[in-house]
């Protein structure tokens, strides 16, 4: 699964380079800003990690908040991309997030991983790297697909297993196929908790400017879930 990822996602570079930040109201109107709610509006002395950077929109976002960041994506096109973004302004890497993080304990204070850790089966192995170079009480905030959501667009049998689900994106003209994994919201909230202590649960609502530049989109996003964000603290067990 893990080739298919990194095939998909250097398919949809080109677009994530060129049109999510625009044409994707999922992206742009939902959580984006409810992830960047969460952070405060200065970062300047915060070090972050951008885990899976995909073309770089949080790390452009991050610097001009005055943070320090390094980000990481397994999709070496995704890098290309965020370099060309941001140019030398952070440092940037293609790294698979279940290696070990290429990084000395207590590097950072913030974590912030978008739409990316339902690619990756065993969080158990990836949370013990966040907490590892997280510095003490660092945050991590990270979003996921709605595990609801998942369960009732695509017909799953059973909620509680956790299943591999192949859905069809149109970006830039092509159709690519992208596998990810659902897991219950209890496995979310328990593989976090066994790490870190949790600081909020959020289940975003788009903001009000998607109202009237696509209307059904709103519709759909204030009505029914579609992302799961969860923030919490390093705790020093």
């Amino acid at each position: 699964m893990k080739k298919q990822v990194i095939e998909s996602f250097n398919q949809l570079s080109v677009a994530y380079e060129n049109t999510v930040d625009h044409e994707s109201p999922y992206n742009t109107h939902y959580e984006r800003p409810a992830m960047m709610l969460e952070l405060e509006k200065n970062l300047e002395n915060y070090q972050i990690l951008d885990a899976g950077c995909a073309a770089g929109w949080y790390t452009d976002a991050l610097l001009k908040r005055g943070a320090a960041v390094t980000a990481i994506d397994i999709s070496q096109s995704m890098v290309e991309a965020a370099k060309r973004r941001v140019g030398n302004k952070a440092n940037i890497l293609c790294h698979d997030l279940e290696q070990t993080l290429p990084f000395q304990n207590e590097t950072f204070h913030i974590i912030i991983s978008s739409l990316t850790l339902h690619y990756i089966k065993d969080w158990d192995s990836v949370f013990t790297e966040f907490k590892r170079v997280l510095k003490p009480n660092g945050i991590l905030l990270f979003s996921v697909h709605h595990p609801f959501s998942d369960y009732t667009i695509f017909k799953s049998e059973n909620y509680f297993s956790k299943e591999i689900l192949t859905d069809q994106w149109t970006k830039a003209g092509k159709d690519i196929e992208v596998v990810f994994y659902r897991r219950p919201l209890h496995e979310i909230i328990q593989s976090t908790v066994n790490h870190f202590t949790l600081s909020s649960l959020i289940e975003p609502q788009p903001i009000p400017e998607l109202k009237n530049i696509n209307p059904k989109a709103y519709l759909t996003l204030s009505r029914e879930p579609r992302f799961i964000m969860i923030k919490a603290v390093k705790n020093n067990k």
